[in-house]
């Protein structure tokens, strides 16, 4: 299973690449409507002049994460006196073996870069079915206006009228869901829920709540400044938000158990740990699991048919 989820994880690192990066999956042209003003908002320039760039997007959402985690993890050996009984190696199939503390931190990573790749390859297979047009199509489209006849807003063009740079005009077809409220929210969501559920803070109770406030904060902004930068409509980052979210929310709820262990002998190891019952290191064999009941045949009640 190691080596499969290996190739699982390879499949959606390559099928985001080509979301991403190539034109292996062509773009749906949408029409629109003449003068439509929905989508005749200026041109807000390209990505890297927006006020929340990738350069400083993509690292937010990718390394805030991994240290919240990290520092999680690193704080919760430290301060629990139960790992330092635990098995200090862990095998992973036949061919690994991992500290528990190493086999957690991967576990919980590993599953979010997954989803993270994830969450490209949905808004990305989304975007191209639909084609819907941003804010500003038609600022890059430039469409002529005398050409196609258009003499009512009702009038609408399904044919390629545009003769802007076809680049722009492919990057304002993707427009729905929005990638980057997407990719926002699953990353903030999934370390909220890590905070949530993993992290025990004793003598307050206003610490979580404000620190979960804090990383939610960044991705509602993010989406404002979506909408107000004239980069998506407001049912774009909708879209993106609640896509983000459910593939967060189902990864941790269905797959790691709420950050809880994934064998359920060790969940059972640490609850009775937890409620003061001892428990033996070395459990007697299959064989002694049972007691076997030797009746006396002098002393049986006899047949009686």
């Amino acid at each position: 299973m190691l080596y499969f989820q290996l190739v699982l994880m390879a499949g959606t690192v390559i099928l985001s690449y080509h979301f991403e990066y190539t034109d292996t999956f062509p773009i749906h042209s949408q029409g629109f409507f003449c003068y439509d003003s929905t989508l005749s908002k200026p041109y807000p320039g390209p990505e890297s002049a927006s006020r929340a760039p990738p350069r400083l997007l993509y690292p937010l959402i990718t390394v805030l994460p991994v240290l919240t985690v990290l520092l999680g993890e690193v704080t919760t050996v430290l301060i629990n006196p139960r790992w330092s009984s635990r098995e200090r190696i862990i095998s992973c199939g036949d061919c690994c073996f991992f500290n528990p503390l190493l086999r957690r931190v991967v576990r919980i990573l590993g599953l979010f870069s997954f989803g993270l790749f994830c969450t490209v390859i949905f808004a990305g297979a989304v975007q191209t079915v639909t084609g819907n047009q941003t804010p500003h199509f038609l600022s890059v489209c430039r469409p002529n206006y005398t050409v196609l006849g258009c003499v009512s807003h009702t009038q609408y063009i399904s044919s390629y009228a545009c003769t802007g740079d076809p680049d722009l005009i492919n990057e304002a077809r993707k427009a729905f869901p929005s990638k980057a409220a997407a990719l926002g929210w699953y990353s903030a969501v999934y370390t909220t829920m890590y905070v949530t559920l993993v992290l025990k803070v004793k003598g307050s109770r206003l610490v979580k709540p404000s620190l979960c406030l804090a990383l939610l904060s960044p991705s509602w902004l993010l989406c404002l400044l979506r909408v107000a930068e004239y980069r998506n409509h407001w049912r774009d980052v909708l879209a993106g938000t609640i896509t983000g979210s459910a593939i967060a929310i189902f990864l941790v709820t269905c797959v790691l158990n709420n950050f809880g262990s994934s064998a359920p002998e060790e969940g059972d190891f640490h609850q009775k740990e937890m409620e003061g019952v001892p428990v033996s290191e070395n459990p007697l064999p299959p064989a002694c699991d049972k007691l076997s009941v030797v009746k006396d045949p002098g002393n049986a009640p006899p047949d009686v048919t």
